[in-house]
């Protein structure tokens, strides 16, 4: 790897600038969050059950155009698809008990 980009990378892997294995924003120094971190799981009871139990993904097949509609419509809204997704499926089948 050559020029800007290598040089970035280079600079990226070397243990002292990275801060306890998070990204961070160059610019104002603070950790960059993940898809993840900005659309957290709301849970129905205990913060522990979601976070002892490994995480899965969950794929439906749908129209190209509805995806990009539906993405679009829960940005706007400031909310994602699996925030929506999730509360959807929880209020129609609810949660599994212990």
């Amino acid at each position: 790897m050559s020029g800007k980009y290598g040089d970035l990378i280079r600079e990226a892997r070397k243990p002292e600038s990275q801060k306890d294995g998070l990204l961070v924003n160059e610019q104002e120094g603070k950790p960059e969050s993940t898809f993840a971190e900005s659309a957290p799981l709301e849970t129905a009871g205990n913060e522990s059950d979601v976070s002892e139990n490994k995480q899965v993904n969950l794929s439906i097949k749908v129209p190209e155009s509805w995806r990009r509609h539906w993405v679009s419509e829960a940005k706007r809204q400031g909310t994602s698809l699996t925030a929506e997704i999730t509360e959807a499926l929880k209020n129609k089948f609810g949660l599994p008990e212990r």
